[in-house]
């Protein structure tokens, strides 16, 4: 009598591996490993590169170009401080991550959630559309759309409360404002697509665990879910940072190209990303060592970011039981 539910051949002995077969996993494993080994090195080769050709800058500024503010490439007269440059990427950054962290986490919820495949379908291919669209796209929509949008409402803000130091500018042109709105659509992508992997490594169990003690939806999804993914959706925002910390031309055309400090986001700025990109062309021998110093700079502050958001989506994932 055969066993029900049993396929047939169910305890055949595996067929032996053959010499092409075995062949195949040994090619495999080995260009794995080659060209695992060939990142590692090429990061090291990039690192030494920028290491040598910044060295004399860094021996001869040290610390102080970090925290310095003043830069004069004039001959005779030349001083290096990046700290305008620093605080612009970071500024920059963190708006565009305060913006578009709520959005992404609601579109990934909305994608996880959704059963509407009628708008769920199209918003997901939106998405994925706008990270393809190039950089210097969305600096020309920013400075033909989103900076003559937005200022009237800068100007209004001034008028009203420019007394408080973030409205303390008005909007003439370029500035942090309209360069961080569009970094933030600009990085959305990132946020959502690993906000919703995170929101998938959530058991189902658990939400009908809620639902089977009488939450409604939104109590399974707002004390259930985003709860159980927080470290992953906490990691999608720190490499959605760390991806903010590296654009070049959306906001090298965006946000001002001004080497000052200020607390009005709607000033004029600079970043360091925006700072190598306008000035590698014409920069002399010396100046080419000093913007290599501030390469190595922005490559570690990115390198940092995006490890710290790779170690919590590892935790996140390990929780959740899932090998990453």
């Amino acid at each position: 009598m055969a066993t029900i539910g049993v396929p047939p051949h169910a305890d055949a002995p595996a067929a032996p591996l053959t010499r092409r077969r075995r062949f195949g996993d040994r090619a495999f494993r080995w260009t794995t490993l080659v060209v695992s080994v060939g990142l590692v090195v090429m990061l090291a080769l990039l690192l030494w590169v920028l290491a040598d050709g910044g060295w004399r800058a860094i021996r001869e500024f040290g610390l102080h170009f970090v925290i310095g503010r003043d830069w004069n490439p004039v001959a005779g007269r030349e001083t290096y401080g990046a700290l305008p440059f620093i605080f612009g990427t970071a500024v920059t950054s963190l708006i565009a991550m305060v913006l578009a962290m709520p959005i992404g986490v609601g579109v990934a919820l909305f994608l996880n959630e959704s059963g509407a495949g009628w708008i769920k379908n199209p918003l997901a291919v939106l998405v994925d559309l706008l990270a393809a669209i190039p950089s210097v796209v969305y600096g020309l929509w920013g400075l033909f759309v989103v900076v003559p949008a937005m200022r009237p409402v800068a100007n209004w803000l001034f008028e009203h409360f420019g007394w408080i130091p973030f409205f303390g500018s008005t909007l003439s042109g370029p500035g942090l404002a309209p360069a961080a709105l569009v970094l933030a659509i600009m990085v959305l992508p990132t946020v959502a697509a690993v906000s919703q992997d995170a929101l998938r490594l959530v058991p189902y169990k658990v939400k009908e665990a809620a639902y089977g003690m009488g939450a409604t939806r939104w109590e399974a999804i707002l004390k259930v879910m985003l709860p159980a993914a927080s470290t992953g959706i906490f990691g999608a925002v720190v490499l959605g940072f760390g991806r903010a910390l590296g654009e070049t031309m959306a906001l090298a055309m965006l946000i001002g190209n001004s080497n000052q400090i200020s607390l009005s986001i709607f000033s004029p700025a600079n970043t360091l990303a925006a700072l190598l990109a306008l000035n590698f062309p014409e920069a002399g021998p010396r100046e080419v060592q000093v913007l290599m110093y501030a390469a190595l700079v922005l490559l570690a502050i990115t390198l940092v970011v995006n490890l710290v958001g790779e170690a919590i989506m590892t935790i996140s994932a390990r929780r959740a039981g899932v090998r990453r």
